[in-house]
């Protein structure tokens, strides 16, 4: 496994995009703890997330809801769910909607450090190319449904959604043109640490 890096070459997007990290979960898997700041090899995860996208895109949020504090030493923006009750990944990307006026809106788990440094513009050049209004990133047999970009012309069928109660990814993804993108050639993109058994293991090879 190759230890991310920081991009030499920052591989920045032709259209406006903007991101955001998801850091709100209650990693009920991990015993509750904050993930983004549990450390991986000596550094929080959301970190290794931030690395990675930062040269990708124009601007970067954490979405978080607790530990604010901790978040902003990272010194990109920290804004909370603007809905209440811990509603998952697309209260996040709601919130991203809401706080920035690029056209595009990437988003991603803080808890995977191992992203491609092509993978924002891979995806808006496939969403494009569709003229869809989101790409999911797929590992080429199966989505990874909290990888995606989005237009922020679907933020009012994503607040409409939400406003029903509904929770699920897959079943917004229903109602927008969406297209997948298969990144099966980055074996460890999706790679995501959400058990002490995980961490342990990903550490372990990190060392070798």
């Amino acid at each position: 496994m190759n230890l991310p890096e920081e991009s030499s070459a920052p591989v920045s997007c032709e259209h406006p995009v903007a991101a955001v990290v998801l850091a709100g979960g209650l990693a009920r898997r991990m015993g509750g703890v904050d993930k983004g700041l549990v450390e991986l090899n000596g550094k929080p995860m959301v970190q290794w997330a931030l690395q990675r996208i930062l040269p990708q895109v124009d601007r970067v949020i954490i979405n978080a809801n607790r530990n604010l504090e901790s978040y902003k030493k990272f010194e990109v923006p920290v804004v909370a769910d603007s809905i209440d009750g811990h509603l998952g990944p697309l209260a996040g990307l709601l919130t991203a909607m809401q706080y920035f006026e690029e056209e595009y809106i990437f988003m991603c788990p803080c808890d995977s450090p191992f992203l491609p440094d092509t993978m924002v513009q891979t995806m808006l050049d496939a969403m494009r190319a569709e003229s869809a209004g989101i790409a999911v990133a797929t590992d080429g047999e199966r989505q990874q449904p909290v990888f995606l970009l989005t237009n922020r012309k679907c933020q009012s069928s994503l607040q409409k959604f939400l406003a029903a109660g509904e929770r699920k990814i897959d079943r917004w993804f229903a109602e927008e043109k969406l297209v997948e993108v298969s990144f099966a050639h980055h074996a460890d993109a999706f790679r995501n640490i959400n058990t002490e058994e995980e961490l342990m293991a990903v550490e372990k090879e990190l060392s070798q």
